[in-house]
């Protein structure tokens, strides 16, 4: 039986950066209102246009053609003017196809080629991973309004942090390395890339709230200011929400509060700045390397996790975490001598303060080192992940004759502290179990890293239909570490290493008419290696080089009234695998083989008519390793989504299944191992009352069920390297509903 825990106070989060964003977002304002305000808005218009596209509005204006009636419907689509495979995710669908209460990869996993994403404790009650074309989490990019973030020792995400979906304005998943001027770490397996929301033109006030399955409640409200014109027609919005739940797994609750401002203002006829701050806090209770065994499944179901009993590794007042994100930038777009100059200067920070039982798949016994000889003790851990990462992304575009000229640079830096500390849960003491000192710290260690991308590419305009780019980046990283006890080796370790890399890039876009249009890409992608290469004992043997990949990909984008349609086929050769050599004090990593990544996806939404349209996608991806020309682990060999879906006067609604292919565990394709494919169809209906007239523009009610067909499949099977009945496995959750309720003031 769930129930919201309490055993724990939350610590008290510092709101003191965002409240000096949004001073400094009052200041820009405030500042030159007595500007022009037409001749900046008409500026502004351009700077957008003629730039990096940064906000949904933009996508929105790339991707649709004016008068279909698809386009604005469509789950997914890609752009006329795609040099890429690319799904291109809108606010429209976000808002009235996935809960409010889900994560940001509850959006991403409708597109094709994008498998897992499902959480364990219900729609966004977890954090989760999903896989690109097979490429895990840390092996593509994840970008926010254009800036790339992720963690420090690697670049992964967390899906509960930073951005719920209910802040997301549009999302485009790029499945390939991009242009030159496509930033992130892991341009190696594509790119997820987050939009907030547009501004709007008028005031609006809009009280929200979300209630659903296992107690879950969420409140929130936002505030649109519209156009000021007393502050040279600048605008801002600010949203505030909470979200508490129990959880569909065994005392599993979970408290969220999350904080977004963003404010633009024009200044003269040439400048326009944006000011964008988010906060977002989490108390989860849930074990730091969670699933279920077999055989805990068998004794307490599938939604087992955490217990009441304060003898257990898995009692929830061991295991538990404070997070705390986030996320800021200050935008400026200019134009200077002909140039169109595009700047951001950002910031982020992610702190996770987790603590938990030892072993939750019962594979450790009780007792510590802490107490007598045959005690049974609880034995576990706290581990910090705390992290700033600050930054600059400048762009110079020139329109010349013969095309676009496009430059820049990307510049960042970051400082982590990380630890993990032996405790004796029982006795509230530190547990000394290392065999040597310091004997209750399994690791302590800061690192860094200082990186620059310069880069530089060319839209060249061959002929009215056709546009060739060329471009070129080159990478220089450097990382860091100073560990007074290091991970895995625990010795005192200090050591640095710079990895270079010079990527080029070529596309190209053919317009074969207004409706459809065709594309070809060469271009390489890389990854940063690792922080813990650095986790032996001497770092200096372990050089290698950036695992790199090469993409060639072809494929095509239709759209016209009723229908819009695109596929593609790719192949993709991954090099410099990173692999490892000796143990112990030998340990030494290299780079060995490859994998060879190819397929072919494709994705189309046909209008029936009387509000009604289908839409189906579906990908084949093989990932095989070189050396044995078997499927590598965690990567499933196709997807698949069928969705129906209703809008008209008002009324609107859908149905969507989607199907992630089988998959292995472990490399090799061993049998015990594979993962059958499996369904999550979710439903939505929700129906908006618009100009009801006095102090209320409109109302918005929805209702949401999720795992319609209640499939209660195995989604993940973390390997135990202490037998098989130690393996955790994780399943869909049960069939959930959720009721939502907004107003417009």
């Amino acid at each position: 039986m769930n129930r919201t825990q309490n055993h724990n106070p939350r610590q008290k989060f510092n709101r003191s950066l965002l409240s000096t964003q949004v001073v400094i977002a009052v200041a820009l304002m405030a500042s030159h209102a007595n500007s022009n305000a037409q001749t900046a808005e008409n500026s502004a218009s351009s700077i957008v246009e003629s730039g990096s596209a940064l906000d949904a509005n933009a996508i929105k204006d790339k991707v649709v053609i004016n008068g279909s009636r698809v386009a604005n419907r469509a789950p997914v689509q890609s752009s006329l003017k795609a040099t890429q495979p690319q799904s291109v995710i809108s606010a429209t669908f976000i808002e009235q196809a996935v809960t409010p209460l889900a994560d940001f990869n509850a959006v991403a996993r409708i597109a094709p080629s994008v498998g897992s994403g499902t959480s364990p404790n219900g729609p966004g009650l977890a954090e989760t991973k999903v896989t690109l074309r097979g490429f895990q989490d840390g092996e593509y990019n994840m970008t926010y309004d254009g800036i790339p973030f992720g963690d420090t020792n690697n670049p992964t995400h967390h899906s509960t942090s930073y951005f719920p979906a209910r802040i997301i304005g549009g999302m485009v998943i790029e499945r390939g390395p991009g242009n030159a001027s496509n930033l992130g770490q892991a341009t190696f397996g594509g790119s997820i890339n987050l939009f907030s929301k547009e501004l709007s033109h008028d005031f609006h006030f809009t009280p929200y709230a979300t209630f659903g399955s296992w107690n879950t409640k969420m409140l929130g409200a936002q505030i649109d200011s519209g156009m000021l014109a007393s502050l040279g027609d600048a605008n801002f919005m600010f949203n505030a929400s909470k979200l508490t739940t129990d959880g569909y797994l065994t005392y599993s609750g979970v408290t969220e509060e999350n904080y977004q401002f963003k404010a633009q203002r024009k200044f003269g006829s040439d400048t326009v700045v944006t000011v964008f701050s988010t906060y977002n806090t989490i108390q989860s209770y849930v074990p730091d390397k969670g699933g279920v065994t077999l055989s805990q499944v068998a004794q307490f179901g599938k939604n087992y996790a955490l217990n009441n009993d304060p003898t257990s590794q898995n009692y929830y007042g061991y295991n538990f975490n404070n997070k705390t994100t986030d996320f800021d930038y200050i935008r400026v777009q200019s134009k200077l001598a002909g140039w169109g100059i595009d700047n951001t200067l950002y910031t982020y920070a992610y702190n996770n303060d987790t603590y938990s039982g030892q072993d939750a798949s019962g594979a450790t016994a009780n007792g510590t080192k802490a107490a007598a000889t045959g005690n049974k003790d609880v034995p576990g851990y706290n581990k910090l992940n705390s992290y700033r990462v600050t930054g600059d992304i400048f762009k110079a575009t020139n329109q010349l004759n013969a095309g676009l000229l496009r430059a820049g640079i990307w510049l960042e830096s970051s400082n982590t502290n990380r630890h993990t500390y032996d405790l004796d849960w029982t006795l509230g003491l530190p547990n000394p179990k290392e065999t040597t000192a310091p004997k209750s710290v399994s690791y302590d260690q800061r690192s860094s890293w200082k990186q620059y991308q310069p880069f530089v590419e060319f839209e060249w305009a061959v002929a009215p239909q056709w546009t060739v780019t060329p471009g070129l980046k080159y990478l220089n990283f450097q990382r860091s570490l100073d560990a007074t006890v290091n991970q895995t080796t625990r010795i005192a370790t200090q050591t640095d290493q710079t990895y270079t890399a010079t990527l080029p890039f070529l596309t190209v876009n053919y317009s074969v008419n207004k409706e459809w249009s065709a594309y070809a890409q060469v271009a390489k992608g890389f990854l940063v290696p690792d922080l813990s290469l650095f986790y032996v004992n001497n770092p200096l043997l372990s050089t290698p080089k950036p695992q790199t990949s090469t993409n060639y990909q072809l494929g095509t984008v239709h759209q016209s009234q009723n229908l819009t349609l695109d596929a593609d086929i790719y192949y993709i050769d991954f090099n410099n695998k990173i692999a490892s050599t000796g143990t112990g004090n030998d340990l030494v990593y290299y780079n060995q083989g490859g994998v060879v990544y190819k397929g072919i996806e494709a994705a189309a939404t046909y209008y029936v008519g009387s509000g009604f349209s289908v839409h189906a996608n579906a990908s084949l991806n093989s990932a095989k390793a070189k050396d044995t020309g078997l499927q590598v682990a965690k990567a499933p060999d196709s997807t698949s989504a069928l969705g129906l879906l209703y809008k008209a006067n008002g009324l609107y609604g859908s149905l969507i299944a989607k199907m992630v292919g089988s998959q292995y565990a472990k490399d090799g394709e061993p049998a015990a191992y594979k993962i059958a494919g499996y369904t999550t169809a979710d439903m939505t209906v929700g129906y908006r009352w618009k100009d009801i007239g006095g102090m209320v523009k409109n109302v918005r009610a929805q209702v949401g069920i999720n795992n319609l067909l209640n499939k209660l499949d195995t989604t993940s099977i973390s390997v135990n390297s202490k037998g098989a009945a130690f393996d955790q496995y994780t399943f869909q959750p049960e069939r959930s509903w959720a009721v939502s309720l907004s107003a417009d003031f």
